[in-house]
């Protein structure tokens, strides 16, 4: 019987082995494997070309900002290639923290205080070693607004901070209130519509460098922060420019499309233990003034502006909060250039909130939109370690208005 087994185990595999190499002959030997494999390549590189790699829209109603970025930001015109593996929306928001590269930037912190009593954290970088502006009353000076839950140790902030390094500029990082490890000083953090901080940012920074040319680039809510700030001051600004990366425009419209199952799954939860995480630590500050066990039992971001954020800064209702947050309502009365980088398919900032016919009628806004890029994705190139679209957009745009920011309003 054993001799019988061994044998049939030994006929078993000789079979199995038999009809493998049968099967590879006549599959790939014929030609129709290797022909199947192939024309579902040329299937996908056509849809690929014909769908997803496209130029971007520049909405602009001035020639003359157009005529400008044309030739001194020449990416904003150029086809933009997502990774061919991975050019949805979704899928690049997730992957980006991931796959992109993390450069190492040594910071300056400094903390500085705020009128009612709290404190900000800044982190510079200095870029004491630039070649090209070694006076450093005269270096230009970049100021970048991380998102919701970010901080200086975001990968894109750390990308834009290399890029600059590259040109020769300083950077200097504004984290929002409790949000890079100091302490929170008085019951108040931060939000989307509240400028107050971001105002004292500005006028500190441009007191230490007052003949420093000063633009700002802010990314998600950095951006709709910083739009906001735009919207409310008009031309009174020490700002010569600002870049926005990935903005809601509309509250309302981006906490909807967060809401729905995937996007509550895949975005919204996280999200949301992010923003329960970054005020509990400041827990016993914090209960003074509000119901920390409700708010520790939001699972979305509405109900943690709900019963949090709204509450904090005095509206008598999340809409009221939601519609004074909205930077589309504010675009045009934005006095200065700025460029906005949008996905159309990102799903923190759906396609059909982007406020086209608004930009439209302000001759300081430009308009740049991706058909793909997901929420500060951006992801080009087979395997992209390193620059993406989203970076080099802010490089040659900064580096446009720093060296040929007069002539903007003139070609």
């Amino acid at each position: 019987r054993l001799c019988r087994a061994m044998d049939w185990q030994v006929l078993t595999r000789e079979l199995s082995l038999y009809l493998e190499s049968q099967v590879r002959v006549g599959f790939f030997g014929s030609g129709v494997g290797l022909s199947l494999v192939l024309g579902f390549g040329v299937a996908y590189a056509c849809y690929y070309l014909s769908s997803i790699a496209k130029k971007p829209q520049l909405v602009a109603t001035n020639d003359s900002f157009c005529r400008f970025l044309e030739e001194y930001c020449p990416v904003v015109t150029e086809t933009y290639y997502p990774t061919i593996w991975c050019w949805e929306g979704r899928m690049q928001t997730l992957l980006r923290p991931f796959i992109t590269s993390r450069p190492l930037v040594q910071y300056r912190n400094e903390l500085i205080k705020t009128a009612d009593g709290g404190q900000i954290s800044l982190d510079w970088f200095d870029n004491n070693d630039s070649l090209y502006y070694p006076d450093a009353s005269a270096r230009p000076t970049v100021l970048l607004l991380p998102g919701l839950t970010g901080t200086s140790k975001e990968s894109y902030i750390l990308h834009m901070i290399h890029q600059s390094e590259m040109l020769g500029y300083r950077c200097v990082v504004f984290n929002n209130r409790g949000i890079a490890g100091e302490e929170l000083l008085t019951p108040r953090t931060y939000c989307a519509s509240n400028t107050e901080d971001l105002e004292a940012v500005i006028r500190y920074v441009h007191s230490l460098h007052p003949s420093a040319p000063f633009i700002a680039a802010g990314v998600s809510m950095g951006g709709m922060l910083l739009l906001n700030y735009l919207g409310k001051t008009g031309r009174d600004t020490p700002l010569m420019a600002a870049a926005i990366f990935s903005a809601g425009w509309n509250v309302f419209e981006s906490v909807e499309s967060l809401e729905k199952p995937l996007n509550w799954l895949l975005f919204n939860y996280y999200l949301t233990t992010c923003l329960q995480s970054s005020i509990s630590r400041h827990r016993q500050m914090l209960e003074k003034l509000f119901d920390m066990d409700l708010v520790m039992k939001a699972r979305t971001v509405r109900e943690f502006d709900k019963q949090f954020t709204s509450v904090m800064f005095g509206y008598r209702t999340i809409d009221d909060y939601y519609e004074d947050a909205s930077p589309c309502r504010k675009l045009k009365s934005v006095g200065i250039p700025v460029l906005c980088l949008n996905s159309v398919d990102d799903v923190f900032s759906p396609g059909h909130a982007i406020p086209v016919e608004t930009a439209k009628q302000n001759a300081n806004v430009a308009l740049v939109l991706t058909s793909c890029g997901g929420h500060i994705g951006f992801l080009e190139g087979i395997w992209p370690r390193k620059c993406t679209y989203m970076d080099r957009v802010f490089k040659q745009f900064v580096q446009a208005m720093f060296e040929h920011g007069n002539k903007i309003f003139s070609m």
